[in-house]
């Protein structure tokens, strides 16, 4: 097989090192935030996501969370920590769980990237990765909000969408898509897989040229690579796309939260307000603080 190039390593990488952030101890006694988890379809693929609420009827604006590419998602802290920023707000999250992650049923993506890298080599993993996020991967996100669009309590005129790392990027291609969101928010959006990997970055370069509704992407400072905040967002100011805006934070959160996706759960503080500020300001809806 030939010599991968450091893009393609980060790559094959990615659902170990997502594991890590993602990982750790989920509250065990009972099920916050009026947690439930759902089961719903994708042709003839039955997929899992887990749904949040405030209490009351609603209806609520509603998040929807994109997870990375860690394999199990809903065994740690990530949808419940996301959960305790949002819903205190007053909004419903969603957290659709892709194909072949956790028990939603399907091949999962790494095996399928591998598997193509051991065969085809490095250019052929890369072109598959690009295609599966924004095909099968992003189809399946849609299934997830499709099924939260028929929930009574979930105010259709008031969704958004944010994730992380491969959350990321479907988080820019859902953006790109339109499917009624109202604005997203990309987290370390392809920072993982950008180093060498270029049909990505003209992947995501031509998302930011075809979205049309206001996008925050944010970056830790110590990001596996801090160039898709630094070159999506001079393509979005080449554009004169004002409502496009991209941020790498400074270094004041402790070292472990100045990695990848803010260390995972545990940074999540790092940019809550922020979130809830520019998704509050979208949807004309004032944050409970």
């Amino acid at each position: 097989m030939p010599t991968c190039p450091r893009g393609i390593r980060l790559l094959v990488l990615s659902a170990l090192i997502c594991h890590l952030v993602a990982s750790g101890s989920a509250s065990a006694e009972h099920e916050p935030f009026n947690k439930q988890r759902v089961t719903y379809s994708n042709g003839a693929l039955t997929l899992v996501g887990y749904v949040y609420k405030p209490d009351g009827p609603g209806p609520f604006p509603t998040l929807v969370w994109n997870h990375g590419s860690e394999q199990y998602p809903g065994g740690g802290p990530q949808f419940d920590s996301v959960a305790a920023i949002f819903v205190p707000a007053g909004y419903a999250v969603v957290a659709p769980v892709r194909r072949g992650h956790g028990d939603s049923r399907g091949e999962y993506i790494q095996d399928t990237i591998k598997a193509t890298l051991q065969q085809s080599g490095w250019a052929a993993a890369e072109r598959l990765m690009v295609h599966l996020m924004e095909s099968e991967q992003l189809s399946d996100q849609l299934a997830g909000l499709s099924y939260a669009r028929a929930l009574a309590f979930v105010d259709t005129s008031k969704l958004v969408v944010a994730g992380c790392s491969y959350g990321g990027i479907e988080t820019l291609l859902a953006a790109e898509h339109g499917a009624g969101f109202k604005a997203a928010m990309a987290i370390s959006p392809g920072a993982l897989s950008w180093r060498g990997h270029t049909v990505l970055q003209e992947r995501l370069i031509e998302t930011v040229r075809r979205i049309d509704i206001p996008v925050l992407l944010i970056q830790p400072p110590k990001d596996a690579s801090l160039e898709p905040a630094r070159r999506l967002g001079a393509e979005a100011r080449r554009l004169g796309k004002a409502s496009f805006t991209t941020k790498i934070y400074p270094a004041t959160m402790p070292d472990s939260q100045q990695g990848h996706c803010f260390g995972g759960a545990k940074g999540m503080r790092n940019w809550a307000s922020e979130a809830l500020d520019f998704f509050g300001g979208v949807l004309g809806t004032r944050p409970a603080r």
